[in-house]
């Protein structure tokens, strides 16, 4: 119970820093940089994740193929 308290108070005391600080001009910067960062990183995760299934759909073919032969 009481990890559980201290986790929740440092949970909600981050985000009323980050509340205070996103309201200052370098704290907008910051977590403009912070969201670029992160939708690099989402759309990077999704082009290799459709990478990967158009490797397994070509493997696929490529079994299915060698099996029918």
């Amino acid at each position: 119970m009481g990890k559980a308290f201290w986790f929740i108070i440092g949970v909600g005391t981050g985000f009323l820093v980050a509340h205070k600080v996103s309201k200052t001009e370098r704290g907008r910067a910051f977590f403009d940089e912070v969201n670029d960062f992160a939708d690099t990183v989402v759309r990077s995760f999704q082009e290799r994740t459709t990478e990967v299934r158009d490797a397994i759909d070509d493997l696929q073919d490529e079994l299915r193929d060698a099996a029918q032969h």
